[in-house]
């Protein structure tokens, strides 16, 4: 039983891409590969980012809800008043970080995952183009063998045949490349102009969101504030307080 030989393809003598070129390639595709994966993260840290805030704020507005409940303010007015005041401002602040919260949502965390949804569509396009270019080595390899052999009428049938084979996957390949060459960069300095307001919105939402807690906060800390009081003065109050409470027999060290 015999087995006929495949012919062999091999890579091509004549230089397909010039080094130049290629290089060139290499170069614009890895700035966007670096440019989906620093998209990627940032799109997941401000995801994290908005979460923890949330969950600061919500946690806010539960502590000082439990504060409000207890059995202290039931007996002590002032302290009521105090914990009510707190209670307002909570829930003020995380009506406000909601509100940053959603702001930062639709102009910089929804376009950050718009634009990295391109990016598998780019990198199909290089696939193609990289296939594109084995083809075009395995034809041009074919007709080069061909060319190689003896003159006969059936080699040089072909030999014809490989070269008109050889015609689309060539001219195939070099449109590729070209759009893409011309297209990569123009894509990673569009960068620019597409994130730019993102960025100068997410500004916006922090002055405007750190501008009212300094409002809340300033009123807060003048409706509980105990006038003439420093820290220092305030820590030794808590500190005798304290003391107080431990000289009690109840919580005394056996």
């Amino acid at each position: 039983c015999f087995f006929r030989i495949p012919f062999k393809i091999g890579q091509p003598k004549k230089q397909i891409v010039s080094k130049t070129v290629e290089r060139d390639f290499e170069r614009e595709y890895d700035k966007l590969q670096k440019l989906e994966d620093q998209t990627k993260k940032l799109h997941k840290d401000m995801k994290k980012s908005t979460e923890a805030d949330l969950a600061m704020s919500k946690s806010a507005v539960k502590i000082s809800a439990d504060l409000l409940s207890n059995p202290l303010c039931e007996q002590d007015t002032a302290f009521q008043e105090f914990m009510t005041a707190l209670d307002t401002a909570m829930r003020r602040m995380d009506a406000f970080n909601q509100e940053k919260v959603n702001q930062i949502q639709k102009t910089v965390i929804d376009p950050l995952k718009k634009y990295s949804s391109v990016f598998p569509s780019l990198n199909m396009a290089v696939k193609r183009r990289e296939q594109a270019l084995q083809d075009y080595k395995r034809l041009q390899s074919k007709v080069e063998k061909y060319e190689e052999k003896e003159k006969t009428g059936p080699m040089m049938v072909k030999l014809h045949q490989a070269r008109e084979e050889l015609r689309p996957v060539r001219e195939d390949f070099e449109a590729k490349n070209k759009q893409l060459l011309d297209e990569m960069p123009k894509f990673y300095q569009s960068r620019i102009d597409y994130f730019q307001p993102s960025f100068e919105a997410l500004i916006r939402a922090q002055v405007v969101y750190f501008t009212e807690m300094h409002k809340i906060f300033g009123e807060l800390t003048e409706q509980i504030d105990q006038p003439g009081l420093t820290d220092e003065q305030r820590e030794r109050e808590n500190e005798a307080k304290l003391n107080e409470l431990r000289a009690l027999s109840i919580v005394a060290d056996d």
